[in-house]
């Protein structure tokens, strides 16, 4: 399974120099860009077959990038494919992973060879008249209209509308007599990849790989320290290995119920009833110390909604300026926050920034899958409905059991903090929670004035 490059490097060195004075000036620069006859592994080579999806899941280091982004320069070096679309999570990954990044398009091509690439337009424009579009998952609309007879859709199961912006891309891939797109991500059991695998979304080929079948591209001290921590748990089974795993043996939640229920802007309510901002503060501030649960939660009527994890690492003063961006992006109705551990000073942070917020303390009484039983069951009663995807939110969501937080390491705070806040915009479903709050500030110009209805507390 090793690539030329990876065998000669494991030559002599006698034998190296040998075979590298042997070349000419010209073979040797040849040979940095020679993809399929040098540098790739087999797994990274596109499969034959008479396939419309080429499925690659693999463990992070794989290489995914760096073979999505040669299979797109294969495609366009034959003539065929002139319309392409090149999807990833975020504006920002498209640009700094598929095409400008270490491993993206634009570094598989000399210099002088290079596509030129456009940001204002999200355009890459090959000298044979080829062209692709650049796409973010954040807005499938952006996908209605365009016509592609090739696709490079990244990280699939990072995609924040993953089913609406896939729909979406297939819709405009109907161009020429053969349409095929590569689909590169480490897996997740989200509905979307799960269809792909099922063959429900085209004829489908799949190579499968791991962080290992890298490990000569990757810094030693990295795969040492990534498998002593993960090998063999439950996150290394997926993040290096690529297993798609099924739910955990009493979990509260499954992503499959959640995926039942998620929604997309355009299936918002046009008014809210509350929003509150949920905060759960990590005990410690430094490097090792766990994020800080920043999350934005709502209800109408009975429904309940994630709107937003802004969760983050940070100080005090960092996390405050979070929370306090997003109560006034959303108009929130006031801030929840957790005072066991800090004790008063969750609400002093807050208030430092700014002294007239509603905060609504709440206390632990009782153990996290405890506090968390009541929230899950109103997911099971079709009661909350997430606006697209957040992936650590609800990773943490699955490894909550009635045995308590089974994650490998660290605290589910992005989960306190939602559990908070819906047992807040739900208080009939547990005790009462002791609230303090003070004079409302004055409501802010937002966005989303015009999309609802203030609340009152």
């Amino acid at each position: 399974m090793k690539s030329p490059a990876e065998r000669l490097a494991l030559l002599p060195r006698d034998d190296q120099k040998a075979f590298i004075s042997s070349l000419s000036e010209d073979d040797a620069a040849a040979l940095l860009y020679d993809w399929r006859g040098f540098l790739a592994r087999p797994n990274q080579i596109e499969p034959e077959g008479n396939w419309d999806i080429w499925l690659l899941l693999a463990g992070r280091g794989f290489g995914k990038t760096r073979t999505g982004a040669e299979w797109i320069k294969e495609q366009v070096a034959t003539g065929k494919y002139g319309r392409i679309a090149l999807v990833a999570e975020t504006n920002d990954d498209l640009r700094g992973v598929m095409i400008e990044g270490d491993s993206g398009i634009l570094q598989c091509y000399p210099k002088s060879e290079r596509p030129v690439w456009t940001k204002t337009t999200k355009e890459l424009v090959w000298p044979n008249g080829a062209i692709a579009l650049g796409f973010s998952a954040q807005e499938p609309s952006q996908l209605r209209g365009p016509q592609h007879d090739l696709a490079w859709s990244d990280e699939i199961c990072k995609w924040r509308y993953a089913r609406e912006t896939w729909d979406q891309l297939q819709f405009g891939l109907r161009l020429g007599p053969n349409p095929r797109q590569l689909v590169s991500t480490t897996p997740r059991p989200i509905e979307v990849l799960k269809d792909i695998i099922a063959g429900k979304e085209g004829v489908v080929h799949t190579t499968r790989g791991n962080t290992d079948d890298n490990k000569s591209n990757l810094s030693a001290k990295f795969i040492r320290k990534i498998y002593n921590k993960y090998a063999g748990t439950r996150l290394g089974r997926q993040e290096l290995s690529a297993e798609i795993l099924g739910d955990m043996p009493g979990a509260l939640w499954s992503l499959g119920s959640i995926d039942v229920y998620r929604i997309d802007q355009s299936e918002l309510p046009e008014t809210f009833d509350r929003i509150l901002v949920a905060v759960d503060p990590a005990v410690t501030n430094m490097d090792t110390s766990n994020e800080h649960g920043i999350v934005v939660v709502a209800c109408k009527g009975d429904k309940g909604y994630v709107l937003e994890d802004g969760s983050m690492p940070g100080t005090p003063n960092q996390w405050a300026n979070r929370a306090l961006s997003l109560h006034d992006k959303w108009e929130a109705d006031g801030i929840v926050g957790e005072v066991n551990n800090g004790g008063d000073m969750v609400e002093n942070t807050v208030r430092s920034i700014r002294k007239n917020i509603v905060f609504i303390q709440v206390r632990a009484t009782r153990g996290k899958h405890v506090r968390a039983e009541p929230v899950a069951s109103l997911y099971e009663q079709g009661r909350v409905s997430h606006l697209g995807s957040f992936i650590e939110l609800e990773n943490q969501m699955i490894l909550m059991t009635n045995a308590g937080w089974m994650g490998e390491s660290g605290s589910p705070d992005r989960l306190d903090a939602m559990v908070w806040g819906l047992t807040c915009l739900f208080p009939s479903i547990t005790r009462k929670i002791e609230t303090v709050e003070l004079v409302k500030p004055r409501p802010q110009a937002s966005p989303y004035r015009s999309q609802r209805k203030r609340g009152r507390l």
